[in-house]
């Protein structure tokens, strides 16, 4: 498989929505790309905020863009902020380099796509989109070392 297939996504999508339900969680909105940055899924819960479409979007793209998870880029951007600074205006602001972005990965280790979630608190959102990739049978990759 070289890209996330609808099905995959949508059960991803489906999967986190029911994980922060049952955590109790704010309401979520879940975005799956594929592996070259296109819309797959989303999906947005009743009473998710207005942006949060446009941020879960974020987190996954920019995942996808550096090639690591949110966790990863939050810490660059904090070492390097001139460099996100840069890189965001380069992207038309679509970088949100936070937890809650994760890289969808085969067990081979091949990216077909990327997951963000916004809604609560990042590690929260994180929380859910691991749990998702986990249910699918994929690998999650936070940024953070396994």
């Amino acid at each position: 498989m070289h890209n996330i297939t609808l099905a995959i996504a949508d059960a991803i999508a489906d999967s986190a929505l029911e994980k922060g339900r049952a955590l109790g969680f704010a309401a979520l909105t879940v975005a799956i790309l594929d592996s070259g940055g296109h819309i797959k899924v989303v999906k947005r819960e009743d009473e998710s905020s207005i942006m949060r479409s446009d941020i879960a979007i974020g987190k996954a793209w920019g995942a996808l863009g550096m090639g690591f998870g949110g966790r990863e880029l939050a810490r660059r951007a904090e070492k390097v902020p001139t460099f996100f600074t840069a890189l965001n205006a380069m992207s038309g602001g679509r970088v949100v380099p936070v937890a809650g972005g994760v890289l969808i990965r085969t067990a081979e280790g091949r990216i077909i796509g990327a997951v963000g979630i916004s809604g609560d608190t990042s590690d929260n959102d994180e929380i859910c989109a691991v749990h998702a990739v986990n249910a699918a049978k994929l690998i999650p990759d936070t940024g953070d070392k396994a």
